[in-house]
């Protein structure tokens, strides 16, 4: 084989597998932008809670602007444009149209949240609001995702809510924590002077459950009856400790 032939068989062995790899993909991804603005805008036009928004894009990354009037309809945006072929990421600066003032906008949701899930076992959830700017932070504890997920969702469609920060904790499934929260449910409701918080839905007393370990939260009417709440917790068998996190009505806090 001569020098030249050496030459030509060493020049095709390196030129393959380049080639091979720019097709794939790897290399060259902005050959697909043509295709995915076509297929973005056209998603964009499909709704009209999406027609305040636009797309730009550069090297398959997606740029979304505009507005929407709830956070849902932005955070839908971007996934229905992250799931277009042969894009690589998005870049979401809608705004979302808010006009409410915080105060406001915490009293709503907490409304919306002190019903969520009623009949699913609520008094075992204890979920605080935090709302700045129309940014919502969701705090607390819950029993199950489907608990947390409806919470979040309720912030998501609410008018004026801006972002979600989610820093809900799920607890962890036991079968022993779910016996605890069935019994210390039962002696304070049972009991006849805290019977009353059982006649509304949202039951202000709030049973939280983690490892053996019980937390109250919620409003009560006096001294005597977060008192009394703490004593029937206490009163549970395998009942390790109980911090009592109740609020009197009317009290500074």
């Amino acid at each position: 084989m001569t020098a030249t032939t050496k030459t030509f068989v060493l020049i095709l062995a390196i030129a393959f597998p380049i080639s091979v790899w720019a097709q794939s993909g790897a290399v060259g991804t902005g050959r697909y932008d043509q295709q995915i603005q076509q297929d973005v805008t056209k998603v964009l036009q499909s709704k009209d809670k999406w027609k305040g928004i636009t797309a730009s894009t550069d090297d398959a990354i997606v740029t979304l602007n505009g507005s929407a009037k709830l956070l849902i309809d932005k955070l839908d945006a971007a996934k229905k444009a992250d799931k277009i072929e042969h894009v690589q990421g998005i870049r979401d600066h809608v705004q979302v149209e808010s006009n409410v003032p915080d105060e406001q906008l915490r009293q709503q949701l907490g409304e919306k949240l002190r019903y969520d899930r009623v009949g699913y076992g609520i008094a075992f959830n204890a979920i605080a609001l935090n709302v700045q700017n129309g940014v919502v932070t969701v705090n607390g504890d819950v029993r199950d995702y489907p608990a947390r997920d409806s919470a979040l969702a309720i912030a998501e469609t609410t008018p004026g809510v801006k972002e979600v920060v989610d820093n809900i904790n799920v607890l962890p499934t036991s079968p022993m924590d779910d016996d605890i929260r069935v019994r210390v449910a039962r002696a304070i409701y049972g009991n006849g002077s805290l019977s009353k918080y059982a006649l509304d839905p949202q039951k202000p007393i709030r049973i939280v459950v983690d490892k053996g370990h019980v937390t109250l939260y919620g409003v009560v009417d006096n001294q005597m009856d977060k008192q009394i709440a703490e004593q029937q917790a206490k009163s549970v068998p395998n009942v390790f400790s109980v911090d009592d996190k109740l609020m009197v009505a009317g009290s500074p806090k």
